[in-house]
């Protein structure tokens, strides 16, 4: 049986690693509601434990080095987000796991062919494919293993 809420960190982080890749290297801001969706505060105002396990993805990714921000905005957003060096060297190193490349692969020239093995492209396909084991399996990989140069 899988734990829910792990599944979710997992897609949080993946959703996180491909919002701030794909403006890198410039600082934006992250809203959670991006991440995990809009939320659902109870009848006192207190964010949705799902909304509130969103933002927690996100200072824990800070907190490990993978990405960096200047200040919370309450608990809904980080203002000034950017991906670590680290974070940056392992989504566009090579990817050391069975590479997933379709038939699409064939005729490619082989520097393009080559991007399709680095770990944002095989995180890019995990998340297309909506899977989640296969998301989990990247995602632990990523988490697992530092930069080559880094380790």
């Amino acid at each position: 049986m899988s734990d829910i809420h792990i599944d979710d960190f997992y897609r949080d982080v993946a959703t996180v690693f491909l919002r701030l890749y794909a403006v890198f290297p410039r600082k934006s801001t992250l809203y959670v509601e991006d991440i995990c969706g809009p939320d659902q505060p109870d009848e006192f105002g207190l964010h949705h434990p799902r909304f509130q396990a969103g933002f927690s993805a996100m200072v824990w990714l800070a907190e490990h080095g993978y990405l960096s921000f200047q200040e919370t905005i309450r608990a809904e957003a980080l203002d000034q987000v950017v991906l670590s060096q680290k974070a940056f060297l392992l989504l566009t190193s090579r990817c050391s796991l069975e590479p997933v490349v379709s038939a699409e692969g064939d005729g490619l020239p082989p520097s393009v062919l080559e991007q399709t093995y680095s770990n944002i492209a095989q995180l890019r396909s995990a998340v297309r494919e909506g899977s989640s084991i296969r998301m989990q399996k990247y995602i632990s990989y990523l988490l697992a293993h530092p930069p080559i140069g880094k380790q």
